[in-house]
């Protein structure tokens, strides 16, 4: 230590004094230089030093900041959000206040020991299950490219089946399943249920039967998915043009409103519209190609096809036919 250091740290022992027998326990921080008997001592928390207002001589340096790490404009209502640790996660029980030991210790792996063993210590068994549930939630809507909305509405979805023992014993994988399916009917991110048996190996049966107990007890209300809501993604996939995506969801409307169609799926209507939109501009997609991207047998859409090509006469408006579109009814191919 040099001189210079060794004088500033005896100041800064000085200046700590017991004051008078009259009181013993008493502890006074007073400038060495000033000696003021009513201190002037400033706390600079931006560069964590005991400052004194007279004559500027730092008494103390890393200090801590026990101020509230955001303003709080509530009086006296609620919590003081003071320096106390993360924020809350809403989807989680407990104060959440719990010390976790660092996995990092230099590769002897003693710290990776001591953490695995600490967690399961300390943790709680219902914690951990929501916490793993909200891992594989989160891989399984990031695996197809579902926005952070689902995510979010997905594990609130979980976390009030979980609370409620809504499927006590019950498979927790159609759990999950029926939480992102119900997700995405209610933010109108349309999905089929084959792509969610097919995202998440969970059987359709399970997935349906669960999704539907899930609707009732939670008194959701949600559209059903149309053949129009899935155009768009299932054209995008398959590298369509835009003509030929209005065209699809003009055949999808036309096509609705026939007899022998109704009663199909949406995605059934939406595979064969895009497999008569795309030859009638010239892009032929093969009923192959379709079926990977839209998970419909090729025979389905055959089979659907067949059918709008015998009501052609009717889908092809003026509208679909309009002028400066490639769209022609030579271009069709005979089912």
């Amino acid at each position: 230590m040099s001189k210079g250091a060794a004088t500033t740290a005896a100041k800064n022992k000085e200046a700590f004094r017991l004051d008078g027998p009259q009181n013993q326990f008493g502890v006074v921080l007073m400038c060495p230089d000033c000696r003021n008997p009513v201190p002037n001592i400033v706390e600079d928390f931006a560069s964590g030093d005991y400052v004194c207002g007279d004559c500027g001589l730092v008494l103390g340096d890393r200090i801590i900041d026990t101020r509230s790490e955001w303003r709080t404009f509530a009086n006296d209502e609620g919590d003081d959000p003071s320096r106390v640790g993360n924020a809350a996660n809403p989807l989680l029980d407990g104060d959440q206040l719990d010390t976790i030991i660092s996995r990092g210790d230099g590769g002897s792996g003693m710290a990776r020991d001591l953490n695995r063993t600490q967690g399961r210590t300390t943790a709680q068994r219902h914690e951990r299950n929501l916490v793993q549930a909200y891992k594989e939630i989160s891989a399984l809507c990031d695996a197809c490219d579902m926005p952070k909305t689902i995510v979010d509405i997905s594990k609130q979805l979980y976390k009030k089946v979980e609370d409620d023992k809504l499927f006590k014993g019950k498979n927790n994988d159609a759990i999950i399943a029926a939480c992102i399916f119900l997700a995405c009917r209610r933010e109108s991110v349309p999905r089929t249920f084959k792509e969610i048996c097919a995202l998440t190996k969970v059987d359709k049966k399970d997935v349906g039967r669960t999704f539907k107990f899930l609707k009732t007890k939670l008194k959701e209300q949600t559209a059903t998915t149309s053949s129009n809501d899935l155009i768009d993604r299932f054209c995008s996939n398959l590298s369509l043009d835009q003509e030929t995506n209005r065209i699809t969801k003009l055949l999808a409307d036309k096509a609705n409103d026939l007899e022998n169609v109704s009663g199909k799926s949406p995605v059934s209507i939406a595979s064969a519209c895009i497999y008569m939109a795309s030859h009638l501009t010239g892009n032929g997609r093969d009923a192959k190609d379709i079926s990977r991207i839209a998970g419909v047998g090729e025979a389905t859409i055959k089979t659907t096809y067949k059918i709008l090509y015998q009501y052609r006469k009717t889908l092809l408006t003026p509208e679909v036919l309009r002028k400066g579109s490639p769209a022609s009814e030579a271009n069709l191919i005979n089912p």
